[in-house]
């Protein structure tokens, strides 16, 4: 983990202090990147001690398409609690159903993504042409004096970035993405880790990913961004018979709370320890020994089925997350 070290050292040496919506300010700087080879063991921070089993659980909460913090909670992740039920924008936002709501946060959109078609009633080879690829007529209405259909299906993203890494995986539009403009004002936090790109090698069997994370906090969200990414990674390259391999990591707006300063400089004076191995529990199936395509293992997935070999870290450090 010597690149975020790195990384952390220099916004805090070049970063400006600027004002956000939390209130607390930052040391910001704009365009960043770290590359992990997961050949050399799993990404997980050791200059403090990583949650990860709370990161794990809100990976899974995301595969599941969670938006709920009790949902969360039930699998040992507590994340989103704040957010939920202490940020005061969602709390006055009409879109906020009850305590613990999230809105149509990440998981909505990886795993059913609200897709319309408005097509001309009297077009039928175009309205056929979606009616195969999933969609269905909602409802008939008149615009300007045409008549129009409107179509909806429920897109998963994830699902079918595993489809096609699995059916043509020279293909490089192996993607999804969170940022959805018609229900920004209908979630708890519109997403940060927001594009992901499956790049498959066939030749290799390897599987590397690149994500872009549009604004990112350095101390308490990386860690987690970063485990959560990786083992994303390692799953995916599980159930569709690759290994894992480049994890490179975009962040728009690199950052850290000012009220975080005295945590990352104090895992400036610690030295990493090598970094662990990730373990999928066997249950899981491995593609590359059985030769199965198994896609529905996204929902089966337990926060349990993760564990870290080998994780040696520094002692636990806290600060407050700004909400």
């Amino acid at each position: 983990m010597k690149q975020y070290l790195e990384l952390v050292r220099n916004v805090l040496e070049t970063g400006t202090l600027q004002e956000n919506r939390t209130g607390v300010r930052t040391f910001s700087t704009p365009g960043a990147m770290m590359r992990f080879d997961l050949a050399d063991g799993f990404p997980a921070i050791t200059t403090k001690k990583l949650a990860f089993k709370t990161a794990i659980g809100e990976m899974v909460g995301f595969l599941r398409a969670y938006k709920s913090a009790a949902d969360f909670r039930a699998l040992g992740s507590k994340v989103w609690d704040q957010n939920a039920n202490e940020n005061k924008q969602w709390l006055e936002n009409p879109y906020r159903i009850q305590t613990d709501d999230l809105g149509e946060i990440y998981g909505v959109q990886w795993r059913q993504w609200p897709a319309y078609k408005v097509l001309q009633a009297s077009n039928t080879a175009q309205i056929n042409d979606a009616q195969q690829r999933g969609f269905k007529i909602i409802t008939q209405f008149t615009e300007n004096g045409i008549e129009q259909v409107l179509l909806y299906k429920a897109v998963d993203q994830l699902r079918q970035c595993l489809d096609t890494i699995i059916a043509n995986p020279s293909d490089r539009r192996i993607i999804f993405h969170g940022w959805n403009w018609a229900q920004l004002d209908q979630m708890a936090l519109p997403p940060c880790h927001l594009l992901y790109q499956f790049l498959p090698n066939a030749t290799s069997k390897e599987i590397s990913l690149c994500l872009y994370i549009r604004s990112n906090d350095l101390g308490l969200g990386a860690p987690f961004n970063i485990a959560e990414g990786a083992a994303l990674l390692s799953l995916v390259g599980r159930l569709t018979g690759y290994t894992p391999r480049w994890f490179t990591y975009f962040i728009g707006d690199a950052h850290i709370y000012e009220n975080h300063q005295e945590m990352v400089l104090a895992q400036l004076t610690r030295k990493p320890y090598p970094s662990p191995k990730l373990i999928i529990s066997d249950r899981v199936p491995e593609f590359s020994k059985t030769g199965k395509y198994e896609p529905n293992w996204l929902e089966q997935i337990e926060p349990s089925d993760f564990s870290l070999e080998g994780y040696q870290h520094h002692a636990p450090l806290t600060a407050p997350m700004a909400v």
